[in-house]
């Protein structure tokens, strides 16, 4: 005698019932979450939590080289911090860096990659490509020894072109780029603005590409010039790119701790002693180590920049519509 199955995936579908092709799907959508298990792992354990944790340290008064456990304080760090003449000024020369130096990430970039796109031989347009990946390869260990050697004040090639070769200043007057003043700024402006360059024009090109050439070809037969081609074809078609540019490297230049370190120093009458300088010596260089200070430092920055990239989205919202 011819047994007969039960199993619901097996059964006919017009046998089985709705619950039981609700209960199928439930089971199916479950299995799908179980690949998703490292990666909420990796969210929480290694961005969520350390979040949160900051969060909480920034109302204690937690120190980490004392025996007592922290109190918590409320908003007492925050309120100090508020009328510390110190915190102001680091946000103050990281706005100032900041100035500096998007203008000259975003649109050299652009330029760049137009012109690039303009090269028809394929060969060369893959030569231009891979030399301007270059800067984006190479350890920044190596990025820093480099642009330290170049702007120093007795051997770098700046002065050395600037007093030696057109002998425009003697080397008494020769300018000191690490010397922690505004030159200082300007000296990071360079090397970063450098060190993302080709990066950056990559990100164009991938924009470029997504236009198509007969809208050009168009206008340019009904005498549309090389500038309005740029102005109502080019640009707003790349505006989603530049948003992402614009937002990532506004928020690395407020960011920027390691190249003032290196630059700058801990010298707080320095030109690079921002914000994330004075968090990284409250933290770990100075006295008890205050942690709980430190915490609010970066969470003061952090919403201050979060305003702020919330209002470059706005600006560089899409306008098709």
């Amino acid at each position: 005698m011819a047994t007969v199955t039960t199993d619901p995936q097996t059964r006919p579908a017009a046998a089985r019932t709705p619950l039981a092709e609700r209960g199928l799907g439930r089971l199916r959508h479950a299995g799908n979450w179980v690949f998703l298990v490292p990666a909420l792992v990796f969210f929480v354990g290694y961005q969520l939590y350390p979040i949160l944790r900051v969060l909480y340290l920034s109302f204690t008064d937690f120190r980490l080289l004392t025996q007592e456990p922290a109190r918590w304080i409320g908003l007492q760090n925050y309120a100090e911090l508020l009328s510390d003449p110190i915190m102001w000024r680091g946000l103050g020369r990281a706005v100032a860096f900041t100035v500096m130096f998007l203008p000259g990430a975003i649109l050299l970039p652009l330029l760049l990659a137009i012109l690039v796109d303009r090269v028809k031989r394929p060969r060369l347009a893959t030569f231009y490509r891979v030399v301007l990946l270059i800067p984006a390869v190479v350890p920044s260990t190596l990025i820093f020894v480099l642009w330290t050697w170049i702007f120093n004040f007795q051997i770098g090639p700046i002065n050395h072109l600037l007093v030696n070769v057109l002998e425009v200043l003697t080397p008494q007057s020769a300018p000191q780029w690490l010397s922690g003043t505004f030159l200082t700024l300007l000296a990071i402006v360079i090397m970063e603005t450098w060190w993302g360059l080709g990066f950056h024009t990559i990100f164009y090109l991938a924009g470029l590409a997504g236009i198509p050439s007969e809208m050009n070809e168009a206008a340019r037969i009904d005498g549309a010039s090389e500038w309005n081609l740029l102005r109502y074809i080019t640009i707003p078609r790349l505006l989603p790119i530049m948003s992402i540019l614009v937002v990532l490297r506004f928020g690395t230049a407020m960011a920027v701790i390691d190249e003032f370190i290196i630059f700058g120093g801990f010298n707080r009458g320095s030109a690079t002693y921002t914000w994330t300088m004075y968090m990284y010596d409250t933290s770990f260089k100075l006295g008890n180590l205050a942690q709980g200070r430190a915490a609010a430092i970066g969470w003061i920055g952090a919403i201050l920049m979060m305003i702020v990239v919330a209002g470059l989205l706005y600006v560089f919202r899409p306008r098709d519509a």
